[in-house]
Parts: structure tokens; sequence; C-alpha cells
């Protein structure tokens, strides 16, 4: 008996003296990685589905052969400008590397919440093509000479429709978003400047206007849509285009070919009378605890893997010119679709303008009248019927209780 308890008491030190080095071992590496905060666009990084590259951990393999030292990317995601903005601003997470649209960049850089980058460990910046990067780029409008930014793609929005529901003779024009004669079958943007844009496009009206006045015939001219809009909204469009619940979209170039893999039926045009131009570039916060390797980070995603299979998964315009030259990519962009290398790199023959960050007093009246469109909703007759159906009922329930009780007062 005694035998066998020392064995087994053996048997239990030797398995403990085996577990607790790794235990050890564990809890050091533990300590020893980085982490690092990434907050993206929704779809926005290839993620190793289907085979393609998974980015974030090419990057953290890339790091450790690299530096020798363990980083773990906590990857997140947003589906507007001002979602990504108001969580930033509120600093329950202190993020790295964040990708704003040009005008949310402008108002970052103003609002002195983004940290200059140090290009010596950005050195893959030489891949930017000239008009995203350098003396004479033409698009850093948004954070002139890119201090604060690395442009990560760019597009523009046009419209997405049905072939089968719209008529051939109706596309061409904003136009399309007021037609009732796809009432119910019709998606605004759920975001202010967006859907505001698409009002003022159509109106011939300047999206960056400092008149009150021509911001309040936009809203009125949303009012008018919104009793053939089936609803505002953002990552939501990709179910409602692809199993045809609805017909008629505006929304950006490059995720028109993710809901065209997925019904064959959509098409997508570039509005006549001009549309927006959009560059998503990444940054680092002022807050990031780790802007070093934020800055690899950054660098990494400007190398050629990763940055062809970012391309390929968005399916968005790269500003990367190892992107653009690549064979590879060019053929299986046409494999999508035929002319989708054409229509994503269409920005010389489209009529396209920016969106300049505003000033704070009209950003407070875009919020003022985005509020007014979006709490003016119309009470429909069915509303109207149940609520009279409830009172009715809370009536009848009140009268029978009465009858009750004074019954019972009788006896």
């Amino acid at each position: 008996m005694i035998k066998r308890i020392v064995s087994v008491a053996l048997a239990a030190i030797i398995m403990l003296c085996s577990v607790l080095p790794l235990v050890s071992c564990n809890s050091e590496n533990d300590s020893d990685v980085k982490t690092l905060y990434v907050y993206n666009w929704g779809e926005y990084m290839s993620d190793g589905s289907e085979g393609s590259l998974d980015s974030n951990a090419a990057f953290e393999q890339w790091y450790f052969e690299t530096y020798g030292e363990r980083v773990e990317v906590i990857y997140s995601t947003y589906s507007s400008n001002e979602d990504m903005y108001a969580k930033l601003s509120g600093g329950a997470v202190n993020y790295d590397v964040i990708v704003p649209s040009d005008y949310m960049i402008e108002r970052l850089i103003k609002e002195e919440k983004l940290r200059p980058l140090n290009y010596e460990n950005i050195p893959n910046i030489k891949n930017v093509i000239p008009e995203f990067y350098g003396e004479n780029a033409e698009y850093d409008y948004y954070d002139e000479g890119n201090v604060y930014s690395v442009p990560y793609f760019y597009g523009m929005i046009g419209i997405i429709y049905n072939t089968t529901v719209v008529d051939k003779a109706d596309i061409g024009s904003w136009r399309l978003m007021w037609n009732e004669k796809y009432k119910g079958n019709i998606l605004q943007f759920n975001n202010s400047r967006d859907a505001f844009g698409t009002a003022q496009y159509y109106l011939g009206i300047d999206v960056n206007s400092d008149n009150e006045t021509e911001w309040r015939a936009a809203l009125e001219k949303l009012k008018e849509q919104k009793d053939i809009v089936q609803g505002y909204v953002m990552d939501e469009i990709y179910n409602k285009m692809e199993n045809g619940s609805a017909a008629i979209a505006a929304y950006y170039a490059g995720d028109f070919l993710t809901m065209y893999e997925n019904n064959e039926d959509l098409n997508f045009f570039y509005p006549s009378e001009g549309t927006n131009l959009y560059v998503d570039a990444m940054c680092i916060p002022k807050t990031s605890q780790n802007p070093e390797i934020a800055e690899r980070y950054i660098n990494f995603m400007l190398s050629e893997e990763p940055a062809v299979a970012n391309a390929e998964y968005t399916y968005y315009a790269s500003p990367n010119k190892l992107v653009i030259e690549n064979e590879e990519y060019i053929e299986y962009m046409s494999e999508i679709k035929e002319d989708a290398y054409e229509k994503m790199y269409a920005l010389d023959s489209v009529d396209a303008t920016y969106y300049k960050n505003l000033t704070p007093e009209k950003l407070a009246l875009i919020n003022s009248l985005w509020e007014d469109l979006k709490s003016d909703i119309e009470v429909s007759p069915t509303i109207y019927i149940l609520c009279a159906v409830i009172i009715g009922s809370l009536v009848s329930i009140g009268l029978f209780l009465g009858i009750r009780k004074r019954i019972r007062n009788n006896y």
C-alpha cells in the first residue's frame, strides 16, 4: 500500500515538474507579446478566407522573423467614418492604426489627434504612385505631404442596380435614387456626409458648400426621397443587394464587385452629374501605445504580397504600383468581371470631387439636419390601427374589471 502511495506521489511530482517549465515559459511569452490595436472598415483586409492571405497573421509572423519579437494584432472594424470618430474620441481603446477617409483625416489632423509618421520605419512608401505621394502629388489634398497618413485604397461612389428590376433607360443619373417607379427597392447611405452627397450631386450643389440654404435644399431633397426608400444602410447593403430584397443603392465602387460575385444580375455606374472621390489612408492616433510597431505594420501592408492580397480581397483601387502593375492581379480582376479593372481605375474619366473637412459650425448643422431627416418618420395607418386596437383592449379590460368589482361589492 505504502509502495503504491509513493509511486503515485512520484508520478505526480514528475508530472508537475514537467508542467511547471511550460507554465513558466508560457507566462514569460505572454508578458513578452506586444499588442497592436488595428481599427479598420469592415471587409477591408484579406483575412485568410477561401485560401487568401491572412494579412494580420502574416504580419505577426513577418515581425517575429524580422525583429525577433512577438506581436499580436487585435483587429476590429467599423462601418462609417463617423462611427470610427466617436469610438476614437471615446478613448475606451487606444488604437495603434486606423484607416479613415480623407475628410475625416483632415478633421483628425486639425484636432491634433494623429501622430506624425516616421518614414524611416516606412521605406515601402516608395511603392505609392506619384499621384498619391510625393512633391507633385495630386491626391494628398487632405494631408499635404502625407505627414500623418499613408494611402491604403481609393475609389468613387456610384449606383449599384439590379438589371432584372431596373429599366436600362433609367440608369446613368442620380435621378434613379428618386425614381418612384422603384419605391421600396431603394437603399440610401446611413451616414450623413454620403447621404447628403447624393442629393447635392443630383441638385448640382457643391458638397463642400458654406451656404446653409444649400444644405437645407439637400435635406428637402432627401425628405422627398424618404417615402420611397426601403432603408438607410451601411454593411447591411451586402445581404439586401445580393439576395435581391433591394434593387438600387448608392455605394462604394469596390463593394459593388463583392456583391456582384454573389449576384451577377447586379451592375454599376458613375452618375453623370458627378460623384465623390475618396482616399482611405492608414494613420496612427496620438494615443497609440506602440507607434513604432504601427509604422512597421503600415510598411508591411505596402509590400507586394499583402498589398496584392488586400486589393484582391476588397476590389478597391490601390495607389500601390506593385498592385497596379501586377499581371496576376489584373487577370484576377478581369475574371471577377470583364470590365472590373477599368471600373475601379476610372479616375481620369469620371467627374469626381472630394469631401473637405467642414467647420465645427457646419458639422453641427449637418448633424442637426441629419437628425431632422431620421426623426421625421411618417407614421403608417397600420400603426394607428394597432394603437387603436391596444387602447380599445385596455379600455375593455378596465370596464371588465370595474363591472366585476361592482358585482363583488353587491354580494
